[in-house]
C-alpha cells in the first residue's frame, strides 16, 4: 500500500464517483480504478459498493474514509503553512452558519483584508453546522450552540436573544412585548429539530410550565415567515435577524430568559491554518468595533 492508492480511494470517497474524482483529480478513471481495487486486493477487503456510475462507501471503506480525511486534512495543513501568506492571497473558505447575519459581517471584515480569498457559505441548523465541520465538509462552523466534542474549538462570537412574531393584522402588532403566559394555548410555528431556536424556545416553555396548542415545524426560517404570515401561529426568531419587513410585527416576550449565545466553530486540528486563523481575526476586528 502506498500513499498514492490511500489518496486515490479518498478522492472517491468525497466524490462519491470514479468519474467525477478523475475528472477532478486530473488523472484517467482507469488509472484511479486500478489504485482502488489494488488497495482493496493487497488487504482483501471492499470499500465501495459499485451501482452504476455512482459508488457507496461499504462499512469498512466509511472507517477508512474517516481515517483518510484526518491523513489529507494534515496534509493540506502542512502545505498550507509552508505555503504561508500565499495561501490567503488565493484560498477558498467553506463555512456552514445557522445565519447569514451572524456570518456576513465577519466575511466582509476578511475580503476587506485578504481580498483574492473566495467563501462558500451554507445555512442550516446548528446541529447540522457542527456536523459539517466535523464531517470536514466545512472548515468554519458559526452556530447558536457549542459542542462538548473534544475535536471541536468553539470561541464565543456574540449574545443573541429571541423574540416572537406575528402578522400586522394580529391582536397583538399594537403591543411591544407579551408576557410568556400569554404564549398558553397558541399555535407556534417552528423550525424543525436540531434548530437552537427551536431547541431554546421549548425548553424555555416548558421550563415556565407553558404548552402551546400545537406546534408546525417547517424546514426554514423563510418558511417560518410565510406560515406566520398565512396564519398559521406565532413565530420565533433571532432578534438580530428580525429586520423591518413588511407585513411583520416583532415582540419581546418577558417573565422568560431568551438570550442565545452564538459561537464560531473550527476542528481543532485546524486551528493553525492560515484562513481559519485569518477568519478568527476578522472575528477580533468585528468585535473591537462594536
Amino acid at each position: 500500500m502506498t500513499i498514492s492508492h490511500l489518496r486515490a480511494f479518498h478522492l472517491v470517497a468525497e466524490a462519491q464517483s470514479f468519474t467525477k474524482a478523475a475528472r477532478e483529480a486530473g488523472l484517467s478513471q482507469p488509472t484511479l480504478s486500478a489504485q482502488v481495487k489494488q488497495l482493496e486486493a493487497r488487504h482483501g477487503v471492499s470499500l465501495f459498493n459499485r451501482r452504476g456510475r455512482k459508488v457507496e462507501l461499504t462499512g469498512m471503506g466509511q472507517n477508512l474514509f474517516q481515517v483518510t480525511a484526518r491523513l489529507f486534512a494534515a496534509h493540506d495543513e502542512a502545505l498550507a503553512l509552508l505555503a504561508g501568506a500565499e495561501t490567503l492571497r488565493r484560498g477558498h473558505l467553506r463555512i456552514a452558519a445557522d445565519s447569514a447575519t451572524h456570518v456576513i459581517p465577519l466575511l466582509a471584515q476578511l475580503k476587506r483584508h485578504h481580498g483574492s480569498v473566495t467563501f462558500q457559505l451554507r445555512i442550516d441548523n446548528s446541529a447540522n453546522v457542527l456536523g459539517a465541520v466535523l464531517a470536514y465538509d466545512a472548515d468554519i462552523g458559526v452556530a447558536a450552540k457549542r459542542s462538548p466534542d473534544p475535536r471541536l474549538f468553539a470561541r464565543a462570537l456574540k449574545q443573541d436573544r429571541l423574540v416572537v412574531f406575528v402578522p400586522e393584522s394580529h391582536v397583538w402588532a399594537r403591543r411591544r412585548r407579551i408576557a410568556v403566559a400569554e404564549i398558553q394555548g397558541r399555535d407556534l410555528v417552528i423550525r424543525e429539530p436540531g434548530s437552537v431556536t427551536r431547541e431554546v424556545f421549548e425548553t424555555r416553555l416548558a421550563e415556565a410550565g407553558i404548552k402551546p396548542a400545537s406546534l408546525i415545524e417547517v424546514q426554514s426560517r423563510e418558511a417560518v415567515r410565510e406560515a406566520v404570515l398565512a396564519g398559521f401561529g406565532i413565530g420565533v426568531v433571532f432578534a438580530s435577524e428580525r429586520g423591518s419587513e413588511s407585513g411583520i410585527h416583532t415582540l419581546e416576550v418577558d417573565g422568560v430568559d431568551l438570550t442565545v449565545a452564538e459561537y464560531v466553530i473550527c476542528l481543532e486540528e485546524h486551528r493553525r491554518l492560515p484562513l481559519v486563523r485569518a477568519f478568527f481575526a476578522a472575528v477580533r476586528a468585528v468585535e473591537a468595533t462594536r
